[in-house]
């Protein structure tokens, strides 16, 4: 009678273990650590200068990079051009970074005298936030990212909080950062985060007039600007500040909620990748993607 493989190689080798008579139990696999979930960051596009150059580029200031990786993410810098909604099927989240002021075209109104908008930015991240929401991606607005949520969902904006509130405290000169005390609301997403109260860095002459559909005022000053809103529970993960976390880098809180949800996206998109595997459809090539169009005398 012929000898089996399993035979032979204990004949030859009296270390070698025999094979086992059943498969392995998946069960019993050794825990792999799922992977760092990976953050996209809207950018600026615009004249800038380092070293030697003075050119335009795709810029973030580093502060928000240097959280997100302390709060345990990789990221990712989208700049507002060739914008491709695509590459959210590799990012477990988005944030949506501070800047220029929305088009107040985007709400229905005329433009205010101080109010300086990047049409560009506006297409790239209205684009970005609406494919972000359909996909199920957790949402981080920060200070612009706020007002662009809030007119995304039909929202409007004060143009000039100093004409509102009658100070100019939210932005108190040019590269000077305000301070804000954000008093939240009990039981909600960002009480959770930071308790009662949460005093922190700003940097905003624009603000929340009237909320947008589906959004919910859970933090406000005391002079009553609004400085938080959240999507509705049932609704794919959105929380949205005006104040800037990434200034404060002893406070994490609001970037380690974000980026647990994002780790959450991430581990649920390794739990399906074998199934979306076996019946993934056929992939046809990509249109290329679009580039913004830049008005006459309005390039970054």
């Amino acid at each position: 009678m012929a000898s089996s493989a399993s035979d032979r190689t204990a004949q030859s080798d009296p270390t070698a273990q025999p094979a086992p008579d059943h498969p392995p139990d998946p069960s019993q696999a050794t825990h792999q650590p799922t992977r760092r979930p990976v953050v996209g960051l809207t950018t600026y596009l615009q004249d800038a200068a380092w070293g030697v150059w003075n050119t335009r580029a795709a810029l973030l200031p580093a502060e928000y990079v240097s959280m997100v990786v302390s709060a345990g993410a990789t990221p990712v810098l989208l700049p507002p051009h060739g914008t491709d909604t695509q590459v959210l099927d590799l990012l477990d989240g988005l944030i949506l970074t501070g800047g220029a002021d929305v088009g107040p075209e985007r709400y229905g109104a005329e433009p205010h005298v101080r109010t300086q908008s990047q049409p560009w930015r506006d297409e790239h991240e209205f684009t970005l936030l609406a494919a972000a929401r359909d996909r199920g991606l957790p949402v981080l607005g920060i200070c612009r990212g706020l007002q662009v949520i809030n007119a995304a969902a039909g929202g409007t904006l004060h143009q000039h909080v100093p004409e509102v509130v009658g100070t100019d405290a939210y932005q108190p000169a040019p590269g000077e950062y305000g301070e804000v005390v954000a008093r939240t609301v009990p039981g909600t997403r960002i009480a959770a985060i930071v308790g009662e109260d949460v005093t922190a860095p700003c940097y905003h002459h624009q603000s929340v007039d009237r909320v947008g559909d589906g959004l919910t005022v859970t933090a406000q000053a005391d002079d009553g600007t609004i400085e938080v809103l959240e999507g509705a529970e049932q609704d794919p993960w959105l929380l949205a500040v005006q104040w800037h976390p990434e200034h404060n880098p002893v406070d994490i809180r609001v970037l380690q909620a974000f980026v647990t949800q994002a780790q959450a996206h991430a581990e649920a998109a390794a739990g399906s990748a074998p199934e979306a595997a076996a019946g993934a459809p056929s992939v046809t090539p990509a249109s290329a993607p679009s580039s913004p169009t830049f008005p006459e005398g309005a390039r970054p």
